[in-house]
């Protein structure tokens, strides 16, 4: 049997969307010629790849195994692409990452300029995620490299520690907690209010998550959007707010504000950078990969 390309894309799409509809749309055809196309498919297969539903579609079992091979299809093509690139002009090689706030906030900033000016042909397609979001998108074949956290199941994936990320707490130099070197998240909650970034980001849901479970919600003065703008409202005396300590130490080089460890667990991470167990790369993403490790060697040697 012959298969078409176009067909292969479309069914992807379906398994992202789980909408007809909005499939056909990013695969840039009809309804009824994305329909038509999935017929024949399944025809030809002899075998039912979609349950039609009222609120969408969903993949059967043998729907699910002939989007994986698709996936597989699509991610050789990249690799022969990148492989032909050094013998063609025009064709530029394209890595999907996705990191948590900390990581895009602070490391992967070095990483990604460095990067990019010695490999003008290569862009970078960096999304901002939760851990266990980013295992998922890697583990669907949506995402090429990801950097999480320890605290996630990491089965099937290819991982190399980077670096360990530490979150510690920041207030002003005058704070009445200015004598203390350690306090529990715990304790923050129910006396502080706090200075965070974007509702959205990653950290900012990792940490509303946290005070969740104990029970309590965070009291937030204010949101802004870097680390960078958060350490200068706790210096201007407006809260406190916790942050990587890379972050802290950073903006406090003076000093410009008092740092305390937190006794959670949690605060003291492990970074790794991780990719589909067996999965085959093209040259420039495993290029990517030795340089995050170099970035990160030299970024905590300092």
């Amino acid at each position: 049997m012959r298969y078409d390309l176009t067909d292969l894309k479309l069914f992807i799409n379906i398994g992202e969307v789980s909408n007809l509809t909005k499939a056909a749309e990013k695969t840039f055809l009809s309804l009824p010629a994305a329909s038509a196309r999935i017929k024949n498919l399944e025809d030809s297969l002899k075998v039912r790849l979609l349950i039609r539903q009222v609120t969408g579609v969903s993949v059967t079992p043998a729907g699910e195994v002939f989007l994986k091979y698709a996936k597989e299809v699509f991610q050789q093509l990249e690799c022969m692409h990148a492989e032909l690139q050094p013998f063609s002009t025009g064709i530029k090689g394209k890595l999907r990452i996705m990191a948590n706030t900390a990581a895009t906030h602070s490391f992967m900033s070095e990483a990604l300029s460095t990067f990019l000016a010695e490999n003008p042909d290569i862009d970078i397609e960096l999304e901002e995620k939760l851990s266990k979001e980013i295992v998922s998108a890697i583990r669907g074949g949506s995402v090429d490299i990801g950097i999480v956290s320890s605290n996630v199941n990491l089965d099937g994936l290819d991982v190399v520690p980077l670096f360990r990320d530490e979150l510690v707490a920041v207030t002003h130099l005058a704070h009445p907690l200015k004598d203390l070197k350690e306090i529990s998240f715990e304790t923050l909650i129910d006396q502080y209010q706090f200075i965070g970034i974007n509702p959205e980001s990653a950290i900012q849901t990792f940490l509303d998550d946290k005070a969740y479970k104990l029970g309590k919600r965070l009291h937030q003065r204010v949101h802004v959007g870097s680390f960078e703008a958060v350490c200068r409202m706790v210096d201007a005396g407006i809260g406190l707010a916790i942050v990587p300590v890379e972050c802290a130490r950073a903006y406090s080089r003076a000093p410009r504000l008092h740092i305390l460890k937190l006794t959670d667990e949690w605060a003291d991470r492990e970074r790794n950078v991780c990719r589909l167990a067996g999965r085959d790369l093209p040259a420039y993403a495993e290029k990517f990969i030795g340089h995050l490790l170099e970035v990160s060697h030299r970024m905590h040697d300092r």
